[in-house]
């Protein structure tokens, strides 16, 4: 009973009934008595140390502020409520009457910096070297043989990035030009490089000829396909004709041999009825059927050329529009950043391989590209092919070799023989003299075919 008493006087708040047992009260009343005084005066100093009762707290996880953290730290630690006996009440009395002393502890950082002495180790490769006594770790020469092979790969990006800014925007200053219609001219070339290979039996949907259809000819053949050539470039320059015209006549020429075998007699017909269908898809001003038969001396009637301009568009299927190697002229041209000097002695070198029967094998493209290669190789006296060229028109200068050395022959006797138009026609001032221009005979060196 002396417990429970005990334990009802730690808490001066809580009520219990009385005991109403008489015996205990009269046997024990006077002990019973002493020690309430006495369990007063401990209710007494508990009331005065314990103080109210503890409030909820917070638990602060891992994250919070440094300076909740810090102001939390000030707060002393509420006392655990336990039961009061005499000696844990005398120690609270006791640290009562002493002052309170706060120990500061040193802020320690959550994570402590090590000095490089301490945690890293510095390994110089050329001490090893130097001193022979102490072979090279392994661990360093895998690090060093990282670190060089990282120091060559940024050399090559480097150097890319150099040959990548060499590619010039050649159609910025055509921007605000209509024309030149910017937004599509990519694409235009696309497709005229698609449709040179192009080819569908019976529509013959391309530029591109069979560089051995004289075989099937049992008239005529490659020699007089030069003549005829070359004197058509002599009406065309006679009539003020347009470029374009002079290369889509060969073109028509062509096209329509490689289906239709003629008769020597009827060869120079063709020749008429194809410029007078590239002068009626390509000209202002066409030139009358008299003037065709008369430039002819009168070999054919006017009948004879409607026929056989009626036999050749239907054989053609209507196809005119055909990428030659003027409309990749034109556009290599400016990939090149060309003068007027180079422009026309690459026209001039283009101009004689539309007289040779085996530049047929070359698409179009390519002789354009090869043409202004060779020129450039002429008027600069060295091997010239920048990236913008590259880009524009997807030929390496490995793949033009081949076509620029033929052209380069060419060259060099196109005042000889007797198919000398185009050599007569680039002699005079209109064209700059371009024939008279050295060939870039270093093309042909044994030297230059080794490199």
């Amino acid at each position: 009973m002396a417990k429970t008493a005990g334990s009802d006087e730690n808490y001066p708040g809580l009520i219990r009934p009385s005991n109403t047992r008489g015996d205990m009260g009269a046997r024990g009343g006077k002990l019973t008595e002493s020690i309430g005084q006495n369990r007063r005066a401990l209710s007494t100093i508990n009331r005065n140390v314990i103080g109210p009762p503890p409030y909820p707290r917070v638990v602060h996880k891992r994250g919070v502020l440094a300076e909740h953290n810090a102001t939390a730290a000030n707060i002393p630690p509420i006392p655990v409520h336990r039961p009061i006996t005499r000696k844990f009440a005398a120690q609270m009395a006791s640290k009562q009457d002493q002052p309170l002393i706060q120990e500061k502890k040193p802020v320690v950082n959550s994570v402590p910096k090590a000095s490089a002495s301490e945690d890293c180790v510095i390994i110089d490769v050329e001490d090893y070297k130097s001193n022979g006594d102490y072979p090279v770790p392994m661990s360093v020469q895998h690090t060093e043989a990282m670190l060089e092979e990282i120091d060559r790969m940024d050399a090559e990006f480097e150097m890319e990035d150099i040959a990548v800014e060499q590619v010039v925007d050649i159609d910025s200053v055509d921007k605000n030009n209509p024309l030149a219609v910017v937004e599509y001219i990519d694409d235009l070339y696309a497709y005229y490089k698609r449709t040179e290979f192009y080819f569908i039996i019976r529509m013959q949907i391309s530029s591109c000829v069979p560089s051995n259809y004289m075989a099937q000819q049992f008239d005529i053949n490659e020699r007089m396909r030069g003549i005829l050539i070359d004197w058509l470039i002599e009406v065309h320059y006679k009539f003020e004709l347009m470029d374009e015209t002079l290369y889509l006549t060969v073109n028509l020429i062509d096209r329509f041999l490689t289906t239709v075998s003629v008769v020597r007699k009827k060869l120079q017909l063709v020749g008429v009825t194809a410029m007078l269908l590239a002068c009626k898809y390509e000209e202002v001003s066409v030139p009358v059927v008299e003037d065709l038969i008369l430039i002819s001396d009168r070999a054919y009637s006017r009948n004879d050329v409607l026929e056989m301009e009626s036999l050749m568009i239907n054989t053609l299927q209507f196809n005119l529009s055909v990428p030659t190697a003027y409309v990749f002229m034109r556009r290599f041209l400016k990939a090149a950043e060309s003068n007027k000097k180079l422009e026309l002695l690459s026209f001039f070198i283009v101009e004689l391989c539309l007289l040779e029967y085996e530049m047929l094998r070359f698409p179009p493209s390519l002789l354009a590209a090869a043409a202004i290669f060779t020129a450039q190789c002429s008027v600069n006296g060295f091997k010239k092919w920048t990236k913008t060229c590259e880009r524009h028109t997807n030929y390496t200068e490995d793949q033009l070799l081949e076509c620029s050395k033929l052209m380069v022959t060419f060259h060099q006797k196109a005042g000889t023989g007797k198919l000398t138009g185009v050599h007569r026609k680039y002699s005079t001032s209109k064209y700059g003299y371009a024939a008279k221009s050295q060939p870039a005979l270093f093309l042909l060196d044994a030297t230059f075919q080794q490199d």
